[in-house]
């Protein structure tokens, strides 16, 4: 069993995704989620916009930093424009994410381009969430503009529940 030292700062995995088609009845077409490498604890953060993302990540830090006592240390993520930037004619351009991460100390780890298997934790993650609130919405006679509410019963329920990958659940290592 792995000890709460070894808690005592966050790796994070941070995707962002454009909902499936069948959630585009909400204004909110993008989620951000962000999980910890130790417990697999994850959020999930509603987006209107991609570019929101530099600003879900700094209220899930502050979040973290003041009612649970860490520090985020790394965030691993792809190579998205919205974190990494983009390039032009004079080459890599820092986005709003990576400035963030790096005005905070944080170590930006990004995955090389088309291989979503390095990011492999928060793609599971991810489709297991899409997963659960596509089954919740199908087998439901609820209107599909509640999705984001099947989401975040979903991201609840997974981390209530144990796993193969840690020794307790994940909310009970995470708090």
């Amino acid at each position: 069993m792995q000890s709460q030292e070894a808690h005592s700062s966050l790796k994070l995995y941070t995707p962002i995704y454009v909902a499936l088609s069948m959630f585009l009845l909400s204004e909110r077409k993008n989620i951000i989620i962000f999980i910890d490498d130790f417990s697999r604890y994850g959020y999930v953060y509603l987006l209107h916009e991609k570019s929101q993302a530099v600003n879900a990540l700094e209220v899930f830090i502050n979040k973290v930093e003041r009612q649970l006592d860490l520090k985020v240390k790394i965030v691993r993520s792809d190579r998205g424009g919205e974190y990494y930037g983009k390039y032009n004619e004079s080459g890599q351009c820092a986005g709003l994410f990576a400035k963030f991460l790096e005005k905070h100390g944080i170590c930006a780890q990004y995955t090389m381009p088309g291989t979503p298997q390095q990011n492999g934790v928060a793609e599971r993650h991810n489709r297991t969430l899409m997963d659960m609130a596509r089954s919740m919405m199908s087998y439901s006679s609820l209107p599909l503009s509640l999705w984001t509410y099947a989401l975040k019963i979903a991201i609840y329920l997974l981390n209530m529940v144990p796993s193969n990958v840690v020794p307790n659940t994940p909310f009970e290592l995470w708090t």
